[in-house]
C-alpha cells in the first residue's frame, strides 16, 4: 500500500456503508449539513438521481435535480463528504441509461421518470 492509499483510506466516510443501494431515476432525499456562522443545521434536498460517477471511489459522487420554484436546480454531493448525513430512497424510477441529463431541457409531464414497481425495496 502507497502513501496515496493510506491518505485515502483516513478520508473515507464511515457513513457511505449506511447509505441505501439507489439508482439514476430513482427520487431521494439528501440530508446535508449546511453551516450558517457558527451555526449548522440539516437542510433536505429532495430530487431525481440524474448520474453517477466512480461509486466506490473516493472521487465518486452522485448529482440530483429538482424543481424549484419552476427552475431546475442541480447538486453534486460527493459520497465520501463529512457533510451527506443521511440519504433515503422516496421512489425508486425506470431508467433505462446511467445518466439522465436529457432531463434538464424537458418540463412538465415529459420530465417524470416512471415508477419501478418491480424493485420494490431491494436494489
Amino acid at each position: 500500500m502507497n502513501l496515496i492509499d493510506i491518505v485515502n483510506q483516513d478520508h473515507l466516510s464511515p457513513r457511505v456503508a449506511e447509505f441505501p443501494k439507489f439508482r439514476t431515476g430513482d427520487t431521494i432525499a439528501v440530508h446535508s449539513r449546511i453551516k450558517e456562522g457558527d451555526k449548522s443545521r440539516i437542510q433536505i434536498f429532495e430530487g431525481v438521481c440524474i448520474a453517477f460517477k466512480e461509486a466506490g471511489t473516493l472521487n465518486g459522487h452522485f448529482r440530483v435535480r429538482k424543481m424549484s420554484s419552476g427552475m431546475g436546480v442541480e447538486r453534486v454531493f460527493p459520497f465520501h463528504s463529512p457533510n451527506v448525513e443521511k440519504i433515503e430512497v422516496v421512489q425508486r424510477g425506470k431508467a433505462r441509461k446511467s445518466k439522465l441529463y436529457y432531463l434538464r431541457e424537458r418540463s412538465g409531464k415529459s420530465a417524470r421518470i416512471a415508477i419501478d414497481y418491480d424493485r420494490g425495496d431491494k436494489a
